[in-house]
């Protein structure tokens, strides 16, 4: 996803220099009430997450810990799992939590940590009952795909490295995965995606690659990317073939359960956290399918998701006052993108008319904008 929840570069870069959780929940609070001003301000809502290599709260570093000896009879039992209530690690099945700084805690807590955890639990309203009859069907094999580009448009750079996953939802299982480099003459983005343009332009089999992603392309029912308005700029220009198959948004066209406390425009880290995978890499094409479609196997219900997802979209405008924004922003509208100076969200006709507040569609041609995210 070369671009993360409305970031720039240099905003996702200092993001993840930041090294402690304190410092970054702080941040993350800052930023949640953060509001554009009257004179209609941009508001990105950039969302949070645990930097790789982070201290958990309350562990102490190994080189600080007092060391003594230990009696002979006591060595079996500090072998044994810690049997504590608090410390126990949470089933895949239940939102992580994070450990309040304040408390004492004497082991590292294994239950993964979002920042995006504190945020207001947000969810469009379900889709009635018996309007279920008239979704699209469940789509038997999803290829989840993600980019690597040298910029946030085709006009200032061009796609990098592609990752994809061919994935079959009745079974949950993997069927088939690629990821290759395209060449590039530089790379204006190595400090997020760490791929050095020289790397790109080394020998490699990069067009039997394009080959295979061709072939899952012909295989798959659906395309699964994560910002598909980014993602899907970068297709049907120089190698990269044109994908004429129907796509999902899994940060907008999908409503993830209200009990993962997600926010309405979830980043693929806080899906991964929110249903117990692990984030132990971030901004390579590949790993960011993987967590995807690790998050897929994990959910029970994603057969209506997916059908609810299909719906045909269109981009609609909040009609709200500025005392009324936080109706907008919670229902995971977004400020002065794409729509200048205006809360703007894509939505089927359903989910528009379940809404609190009045919206109104947008032209189409305007609704076709990419987004820079």
């Amino acid at each position: 996803m070369g671009g993360v929840d409305g970031w720039s570069m240099a905003e996702q870069a200092s993001f993840w220099e930041q090294s402690d959780l304190l410092a970054l929940l702080d941040g993350a609070s800052t930023a949640a009430e953060s509001e554009p001003s009257a004179a209609a301000q941009s508001d990105t809502m950039p969302t949070g997450t645990m930097p790789m290599g982070t201290v958990p709260v309350g562990t102490v570093p190994a080189e600080r810990q007092p060391t003594q000896a230990v009696p002979s009879h006591q060595v079996a039992s500090l072998t044994e799992e810690p049997t504590r209530p608090e410390l126990r690690a949470e089933p895949s099945s239940a939102a992580p939590a994070f450990a309040s700084p304040s408390a004492p805690v004497s082991a590292p807590v294994s239950t993964p940590v979002s920042a995006s955890m504190s945020a207001p639990v947000v969810t469009l309203p379900a889709l009635p009952g018996p309007g279920s009859r008239s979704l699209p069907s469940c789509p038997e094999r999803l290829l989840v795909l993600d980019t690597e580009t040298t910029a946030l448009s085709r006009e200032q750079g061009q796609c990098i490295e592609v990752g994809a996953v061919l994935f079959h939802v009745p079974s949950r299982a993997v069927l088939m995965q690629v990821s290759f480099l395209l060449p590039c003459p530089s790379n204006p983005a190595e400090a997020i995606n760490g791929i050095p343009a020289p790397v790109s332009r080394l020998s490699q089999p990069w067009q039997a690659g394009l080959l295979c992603f061709e072939a899952m392309v012909e295989a798959a029912d659906a395309v699964v990317a994560h910002n598909v308005s980014f993602d899907r700029q970068w297709f049907g220009h120089g190698p990269l073939p044109a994908l004429i198959k129907p796509w999902i948004c899994s940060m907008e066209d999908i409503r993830w359960p209200a009990e993962r406390k997600l926010r309405a425009t979830p980043s693929v880290r806080d899906l991964a956290l929110a249903y117990g995978i692990p984030v132990w890499a971030a901004h390579r094409a590949l790993t960011d399918c993987i967590y995807l479609v690790q998050v897929f196997e994990r959910c029970i219900d994603l057969e209506p998701l997916l059908q609810a997802a299909l719906e045909p979209r269109r981009l609609y405008r909040a009609q709200l006052g500025y005392a009324q924004r936080n109706l907008a922003k919670e229902a995971g509208f977004r400020w002065n993108e794409p729509v200048r100076g205006a809360w703007s969200r894509r939505l089927s006709e359903r989910e528009a008319g379940a809404l609190s507040f009045a919206v109104e569609p947008v032209d189409p041609l305007a609704a076709e904008l990419p987004r820079t995210a």
